[in-house]
């Protein structure tokens, strides 16, 4: 059957029963049927027209089952009308929720004026589309029910902004469903994680004290026992930091810039904490102390290592792991970040055969962490 002949069937055939059908579940056959016709071929724009009025005619059918029929052939589709959608979207849940949830056709106005107008069903399906602005989860955040916050702070697709964040923690402080699903978001914004700490607990606050970037003075707290039982791990904390000196620059100020930091740090790959906490120690910029621990020289780093005060023993172990590291970053075989970091301490392992008990007990329990088999030398 040609396009031609299948359109003219169509639109005599289907369309007669659609309008004319005895029962509901004939109509609902056609009404599915129609709307594949219209969603799989090229419509012209006197077409289009006359899909818009066969639409119409389905979404003002008094029988469910033809409203559903259409909701559920084109939430997809972007030749749903947008006028078409938005009727949809006022019907019942079962017809609804599926054009709320999915359909193109509804713009950010339109999800907005949804959420502020419906009961939290629909707000839940707003907040379940494939993809979410600012504006619509702004909405959300201030008119949702506390379900519908929820669910699109899960959904990693739904973009907020820091007033959305606030907005939503200022009206729900208590719903632990709440702060745990923001407490999970893979990036927040400083001010809001500073807020979040002082209303979750148990696994909640430890995930967020050691997923999130916190200001200096509160991870420093945390870490020092102020907060909770949470433990908190200064060298992950810093590689979360966008301000790596300020950070650096605290940890000082409360005398936990050790030598041991300072080589779990190094042991871990995390260089940048390592150059700058150098350079806090010893007084000199960050961009010459950069120049002295990289130098291939025998020098630089013996010179940075000295001014800064770190003790002799340390420095043969110090030196080896900065040499590990920078024959990791040449090898282009390692991918990631997680991977170079277990390469990282398990060479650091099969170095050093008497690394301080608590510092070999703290690399174990990092290279268990990333689910990769322990090394002989780790083992032992």
């Amino acid at each position: 059957m040609s396009v031609v002949t299948m359109r003219a069937t169509l639109t005599d055939a289907d369309i007669r029963t659609l309008v004319k059908g005895v029962t509901e579940d004939e109509r609902a056959q056609a009404a599915h049927k129609l709307c594949r016709c219209i969603d799989d071929m090229e419509l012209s724009d006197a077409e289009r027209a006359h899909a818009r009025e066969v639409l119409n005619i389905m979404a003002a059918d008094a029988a469910v089952l033809v409203r559903r029929a259409l909701a559920v052939a084109l939430k997809n589709s972007p030749k749903l009308p947008r006028d078409v959608a938005n009727k949809l979207a006022q019907d019942i849940d079962a017809i609804a929720l599926p054009v709320i949830m999915n359909s193109p056709s509804l713009t950010d106005d339109d999800l907005v004026a949804i959420v502020c107008a419906s009961p939290p069903s629909k707000q839940v399906a707003v907040a379940s589309r494939p993809a979410l602005s600012t504006t619509v989860t702004g909405a959300i955040a201030e008119h949702g029910a506390p379900a519908a916050i929820e669910r699109a702070l899960a959904n990693d697709n739904a973009v907020f902004d820091a007033t959305g964040y606030t907005t939503a923690l200022d009206r729900f402080p208590e719903i632990s469903s709440v702060t745990a699903a923001m407490a999970h978001r893979k990036v927040l914004p400083l001010g809001v994680t500073e807020k979040l700490v002082a209303l979750v607990t148990g696994d909640v606050f430890d995930h967020l004290v050691n997923h999130h970037e916190l200001p200096p003075q509160v991870a420093i707290d945390i870490a020092l026992g102020a907060r909770e039982r949470a433990t908190i791990d200064l060298i992950e904390q810093a590689a979360l930091q966008e301000d790596i000196e300020s950070f650096v620059r605290q940890i000082n100020v409360h005398g936990r810039l050790t030598p041991s930091l300072l080589m779990r740090a190094l042991c871990l790959g995390q260089m940048p904490f390592v150059e700058y906490a150098l350079a806090e120690l010893s007084g000199l910029a960050h961009t010459r102390i950069w120049l002295m621990m990289h130098d291939n020289g025998p020098l630089g780093l013996k010179a940075a290592f000295d001014r800064a005060g770190l003790p002799p023993r340390l420095f043969p172990p110090f030196r080896a792991a900065i040499d590990v590291y920078h024959q990791l970053e040449r090898d282009e075989s390692i991918a990631n970040k997680s991977l170079f970091r277990v390469r990282m301490i398990e060479r650091v392992l099969t170095l050093f055969q008497s690394i301080p008990r608590e510092d070999l007990d703290y690399l174990l329990e990092k290279l268990n962490a990333a689910g990769e088999p322990l090394s002989q030398a780790a083992a032992r």
